[in-house]
């Protein structure tokens, strides 16, 4: 799992660093931005969905396509 912040619709509300401090933090003005690569260890899943559901403007992403283990989960999709 992987996460992404969309910085034009982000309008500074900061529930996802409130609510996952793990994996997001405010910038300057106290908009959000993801910590490192984006990529949630599975002991953060929970927290990751919990700040997608709680962002007013849904300007945080998940998406599934990362590898695992070195393993590249899109290949051999059509």
């Amino acid at each position: 799992m992987k996460v992404a912040i969309d910085r034009a619709r982000c309008a500074g509300h900061g529930r996802c660093y409130f609510t996952a401090p793990e994996l997001f933090e405010p910038d300057e003005i106290g908009d959000g931005y993801v910590i490192g690569d984006g990529v949630v260890a599975p002991s953060l899943e929970a927290k990751a969905r919990l700040a997608v559901a709680n962002c007013p403007e849904r300007a945080i992403d998940i998406s599934f396509d990362v590898p695992v283990d070195g393993i590249d989960a899109t290949a051999g999709a059509s």
